[in-house]
């Protein structure tokens, strides 16, 4: 009998020899490319891990790479990598590790693995259609070509008349396709193969109700397997918990993904040896369907895991959410919803199966929705024991736990009979509960409910932010003021400009919130008392700092420490009158729920990571993918099961996409065909021809997951180090001077020439002091390029490896509306021994950038500067206060040009009516440093 070799990454095996699988793996598309270096990182890892853990040994078990693996093939690569039958010996620990400055300590039972599973492919291939895809992968299409244009129809949104239109036309009829209607293309989409499959659920109801209540669901185990065998999620999850520290004596803890808190810590402890631990995130709200036309809603049920990296996990292009459709029990009885969907659903979510245990570890809702969660009624938190009344303490009261609740229901129910909800009601108000008899969470293992209704930034951040301190600094400066100074403010590129002020906004997004609180704080600085903007300031300083996608054990005492300030200064709100309700009429007290789930983030970071992975800004997105999106498609006629049927034509399509694209790239196949990358690229924005782009580099230079693609700079820099610059116009240095408005634009370029000439080209130069040359200096040259922006990129603060939107600096003359010119502020680095950002401001200067420039040799000449870029800086100086004003000016290397920052006028008491968007900045003589304009620089800011 032959040997059948295997690939040791996707387990893809009947490769005819090694060299096969060589060919396999070194394809540049396949996902076992890297399969190799990963390995070796990892051993790497594991031998740094070891060697600085102190208490335990928790090497993972890697296993030994076979010496005569070139010889024999990977025939037997399940008995080394994926544990031989019966034994279970072998661990998972495997997934990425943190920074490597880190030091972990991984759990001493991880999780281990048994045999080979089913994978995406062979999925794939157990479809009863298989048999025709012997020689098309794309039947029931003709080809790939075919495909392209149904899966183009499919995804467009348009009706079946719209695409019946489209395929009638003469120049579609002539393309060899295989379908001829809407109908037909819909009916080839129905046999394609699928994932967790729709199904449907008449829910028995002891009260009559208008129509049958129907639950539509996938089976959440399905779904669950669907994740974890999708090859997107490749080397993207974590699998044994860990305990992440910053430094070798263990002395600061680090939490980021939910694997380093304590509850995965606790959970995998409890689960027997070898057990895998799966943490399944949850989440709903109640969706409008139609608008109206019958007022339709719908309340969608999403599943995911908390296993998936985080950084993964919220991109929403991952779809790494799976719905359900829980019936509208609204319409029956409030209360009795919970129960219902517990009934159909939930216990299949928690069900063990082999040595697998999912657990619950978050749900993400809003706060009215987490205390019907909670069984709790109004006015009640759904986390601690505390009620309205007890909102505004200044710590945070008793956790509420799943055996307090329980126990309160048992005596409710000796008192009254459940079925008879009034009276049931009544016994269950004394405990501040909502009559719910039955919790969904009774026989959720190692679950409560404090701990998995995780804080989540869009309503317990944002929403809070704007619904009540906006409100407070609109009352303390009036809104009419501060309307004016945000008209006023010079409009920054890619940022939105509030044009009209915020204090009549209407439909405020999560967005606008975000774009409102980078400013709002430095512009009522002068204009409310001072212990008012203490309060909100520490309020805005809590919200940035529980933001971060990695908090450690001092950032939490930061966090505690801004709340606390908060609290010590939060009546001078109301003693200023500046705390109303509805009638504008003032409120006396701290009835505020948000406010008081705020004590509650600290111990959920230090239980289940930090709160940012638990945004609700990607469910909410969910809904519209999920929901509106497949309802707009309908006949708007038994939306239920139109929804279900859109969203397993979808799944289908995406699979099957995924499916033929991955059989098409594998070496050997005879699909491959000489117009596979005949498309064109995204366009990119420089001026280099793609042709002349490595493939490699055309993956890198826009990013994924994002809405608007993030151009990678960084990659196009080292492509074009080596190649001449374009055509840029050349200027005269006097016409230049004289345009930009800095007559002494030649004197400080002579400084700058000096500076160089007796410290070297790497010296590092300073803004300010006395002008050495004269305003006649000479200079090796007498023109210049000059450009009028410039684009600064950097990375993201915690993770270097993530590239972010690049910022566009301007520097442009008067010209236009901007009759003073515009010009925008610059971090500059004057220290060679400080680095940005981990010594914050120290060893660097705000300035401003006037002239972006490159002096030009003259022809035939040797010319050491021939590609220097300078730029022209105007110097702030920081005063203690946080505000900077303008001083003297000089010429810099752009690359000490750190990061862009931000400067808000000091506009005092009664902003000047003369002021517009386009003098604001030229006619202020004080700023603030505004260190609440983006997150990557808030913390360096702050230090």
């Amino acid at each position: 009998m032959s040997t059948s070799y295997q690939c040791p990454s996707c387990g893809k095996d009947n490769f005819k020899d090694h060299g096969a699988v060589a060919r396999h793996m070194s394809q540049p598309r396949s996902g076992c490319s890297t399969w190799l270096q990963d390995l070796i990182c990892l051993r790497s890892a594991s031998v740094r891990t070891t060697a600085d853990s102190m208490d335990v040994d928790h090497t993972p078990n890697i296993p030994d790479v076979d010496p005569e693996l070139d010889g024999t093939g990977f025939g037997d690569w399940d008995g080394v990598f994926q544990g031989r039958s019966g034994e279970g010996d072998d661990q998972v620990h495997e997934e990425g590790t943190p920074t490597g400055s880190d030091f972990i300590d991984w759990h001493p039972k991880p999780p281990q693995t048994y045999g080979r599973g089913y994978t995406f492919l062979d999925s794939f291939h157990s479809d009863e259609n298989n048999t025709y895809r012997t020689g098309n992968h794309y039947y029931p299409f003709s080809g790939r070509r075919d495909w392209e244009v149904s899966l183009w129809l499919l995804r467009s949104g348009l009706s079946m008349a719209k695409v019946d239109s489209f395929l009638s036309l003469e120049m579609i009829k002539s393309l060899p396709l295989s379908f001829r209607s809407a109908k037909e293309l819909r009916g080839r989409a129905e046999i394609l193969p699928g994932g967790p499959p729709w199904m449907s659920q008449v829910i028995p109801t002891a009260h009559p109700t208008k129509s049958p209540v129907i639950l539509y669901w996938c089976d959440p185990l399905e779904c669950i397997v669907s994740l974890l065998n999708h090859p997107f999620f490749h080397d993207r999850m974590d699998f044994t918990p860990r305990r992440v520290y910053a430094t070798a004596q263990r002395l600061c803890r680090v939490y980021s993904e939910w694997m380093t808190g304590d509850d995965a810590w606790n959970m995998q402890s409890a689960l027997p040896g070898g057990a895998m631990l799966l943490g399944t995130i949850l989440s709903s709200d109640k969706t409008n369907i139609s608008m109206m036309t019958g007022d339709r809603v719908a309340h969608p049920l999403l599943i995911s895991l908390a296993n998936i990296h985080m950084s993964t996990r919220l991109k929403s292009s991952s779809n790494c959410l799976r719905s359900h459709r829980p019936p509208p029990c609204a319409e029956v009885h409030s209360q009795k919803k919970t129960p219902l969907v517990k009934e159909s659903c939930y216990p299949i979510l928690l069900g063990t199966v082999d040595t697998v245990s999912h657990r619950s570890v978050s749900y993400i809702v809003d706060t009215p929705e987490a205390m019907m969660l909670a069984t709790v009624g109004g006015k009640t938190s759904p986390v601690t024991m505390s009620m309205y009344k007890q909102f505004g303490d200044p710590f945070r009261h008793e956790p509420r736990t799943k055996s307090t609740t329980l126990a309160q229901l048992r005596i409710a129910r000796v008192r009254a009979d459940p079925g008879d909800i009034e009276a049931f009601f009544r016994e269950t108000q004394k405990f501040r509960l909502n009559g719910v008899s039955d919790p969904f969470f009774a026989d959720w293992i190692l679950s409560e409910p404090s701990h998995f209704l995780t804080p989540e930034t869009l309503h317990h951040i944002h929403q809070e932010f704007y619904d009540h301190d906006v409100k407070w600094l609109i009352c303390a400066v009036g809104d009419v003021e501060l309307d004016f100074r945000f008209s006023v403010l010079q409009p920054i590129t890619g940022f939105r400009h509030f044009h009209r002020g915020i204090s009549k906004l209407k439909q405020v997004t999560g967005h606008a919130q975000r774009d409102i609180q980078r400013s709002i704080i430095a512009l009522s600085a002068d204009a409310a008392p001072s212990a008012v903007i203490t309060a909100i300031r520490a309020l805005m300083d809590f919200c940035y700092l529980v933001q971060s996608p990695r908090i450690d054990d001092n950032v939490l005492e930061r966090i505690s420490a801004a709340l606390g300030e908060f609290h010590a200064n939060k009546d001078a709100i109301i003693a200023g009158g500046f705390h109303r309700g509805q009638r504008n009429r003032v409120i006396e007290n701290w009835y505020i729920p948000k406010i008081e789930l705020m004590q509650s983030i600290v111990p959920s970071i230090r239980n289940s990571g930090v709160i940012m992975q638990w945004t609700a800004d990607t469910t909410e997105h969910a809904h519209i993918t999920e929901i509106k999106d497949p309802a707009h498609s309908s006949n708007n006629n038994n939306y239920d099961s139109q929804i279900c049927c859109h969203l397993d034509r979808a799944d289908k399509c995406c699979r099957f996409d995924l499916a033929t694209s991955l059989l098409e790239n594998m070496p050997g196949s005879n699909q491959q065909t000489s117009d596979h990358d005949d498309s064109d690229s995204d366009d990119v924005e420089f001026d280099v021809d793609d042709d002349d782009i490595p493939a490699e580099l055309l993956a890198t230079i826009k990013s994924p997951g994002h809405s608007r693609p993030i151009t990678n700079h960084f990659a196009i820099v080292k492509l074009l180090q080596d190649r001449e610059v374009g055509t840029v116009p050349i200027h005269l240095v006097d016409d230049t001077a004289l345009k930009f408005e800095v007559p002494d634009l030649q004197p400080a370029i002579a400084d700058f020439l000096s500076r160089e000439a007796a410290h070297g080209q790497d010296f590092v130069h300073t803004i300010g002091g006395a002008r050495r040359a004269g305003p006649t200096a000479l200079l090796p040259f007498e023109k210049l390029q000059v450009w009028f922006k410039l684009r600064l990129q950097d990375t993201d603060l915690h993770d270097i490896s993530v590239v972010r939107p690049a910022q566009t600096l301007n520097c442009s003359p008067p010209s236009g509306v901007w009759t003073c010119g515009r010009y925008n502020p610059v971090l500059v680095n004057n220290n060679v021994r400080c680095s940005w950002p981990a010594d914050g401001l120290r060893g660097h200067t705000v300035g401003e950038i006037r002239l972006i420039l490159r002096p030009v040799g003259k022809a035939g000449t040797y010319w050491s500067w021939k590609d220097c870029f300078l730029a022209y800086v105007y110097r702030f100086d920081v005063i203690p206060q946080g505000g900077s004003d303008r001083e003297p000016s000089d010429v810099v290397p752009v690359t000490q040009l750190r990061a862009p920052v931000n400067l808000v006028p000091r506009f005092g008491v009664s902003a000047d009516n003369c002021l517009t968007p386009y003098n604001s900045i030229e006619h202020a003589s004080e700023f603030w440093l505004n260190k609440y304009w983006d997150k990557n620089t808030y913390l360096p800011l702050s230090m």
